[in-house]
């Protein structure tokens, strides 16, 4: 078993490598030699909290049959170093490992293969074609993998990651109104599936509404009274990354309620109590929001909740 799933990642590799000619050869007599004593004979040139982290990994558990460390060690995953590793003779230059692409002769679609032969699960089913995928990623533009502390794994320091490129985001996120990711509070895997999906913005579940009334259960319905946008689309009235007005709105209310709604009625100038008896305004009024009165908007359940004020 251990020995299968070594050899299925090794295949993969010299099957790219080579175009998938050797697909059909015995993987013994295409692949390099690997070296004599393993991770010992990486360690005496590779040294360094970069590369010796690993030992405090997952990758690197030797108890575990699932671990690269459980089969061919660094070997695993760079290829077999026994070539790069030999010794040379006058003249002849050091054959490069297979390593990935930044230090070896592996291209980005190959070192994405290499670590989704082990990585297997579902939510990865979407990377090709993924946004990420297009741009050029690989799992290492994201991941660190030869370090004990992922931060893209971790909750609290996920966002830094993913703001070194969304950095419009990052702008948003800083506005007075955002979901607590700076914080360490949430994650963008808790809305985004960064592997890849099929719909708009790589979201978790199938819809924008869908994935926000994962968290905001009581806007989920249904209602006797409904309102139309909040059914249709959270975004109509929300901008989900950050905003300078409330509940993380797009406009302020009642300019916002009224790129909909006529003003007749309502004017959005500055009340007074002029007109109204006694000449004495609630303050609902003078504060000049619509929620003040319509505070469902949402939708309500009231059966005089026509119009969204219970």
């Amino acid at each position: 078993m251990v020995y299968a799933k070594a050899t299925t990642a090794l295949v993969v590799l010299v099957a790219l490598l080579t175009g998938g000619a050797l697909a059909q050869t015995d993987v013994h007599e295409a692949l390099p030699a690997f070296s004599d004593q393993g991770a010992d004979t990486c360690l005496r040139c590779h040294s360094g909290d970069t590369v010796e982290g690993i030992f405090s990994t997952p990758h690197a558990v030797a108890s575990d049959p699932g671990t690269p460390f459980a089969q061919q060690q660094c070997e695993s995953c760079h290829g077999p170093g026994g070539d790069h590793a030999g010794r040379l003779r006058p003249g002849q230059e050091r054959p490069a490992p297979l390593a990935f692409a930044h230090q070896g002769s592996v291209n980005r679609e190959q070192e994405v293969a290499i670590c989704l032969s082990c990585h297997q699960s579902q939510e990865r089913n979407h990377w090709q074609g993924s946004v990420h995928e297009r741009q050029g990623l690989t799992c290492t533009s994201c991941h660190s993998v030869h370090t004990p502390h992922d931060p893209v794994m971790n909750r609290q320091e996920q966002a830094s990651v993913c703001f070194d490129c969304h950095t419009r985001e990052r702008a948003q996120s800083l506005q007075a109104s955002a979901h607590p990711m700076r914080q360490g509070q949430m994650a963008c895997t808790e809305c985004h599936q960064p592997h890849g999906t099929l719909n708009d913005a790589m979201l978790v579940r199938g819809t924008l509404n869908e994935t926000c009334l994962e968290c905001h259960a009581e806007k989920r319905g249904p209602f006797l009274w409904e309102h139309a946008p909040a059914a249709e689309d959270c975004a109509s009235c929300h901008v989900p990354h950050g905003s300078n007005h409330a509940s993380l709105l797009r406009r302020r209310a009642p300019l916002l309620c009224q790129e909909c709604h006529s003003r007749a009625g309502h004017p959005s100038i500055a009340q007074t109590g002029e007109r109204l008896p006694e000449g004495r305004p609630s303050a609902a009024l003078l504060g000049g929001s619509c929620t003040n009165c319509h505070s469902q908007v949402h939708g309500s359940n009231h059966p005089s909740g026509r119009n969204l004020s219970r």
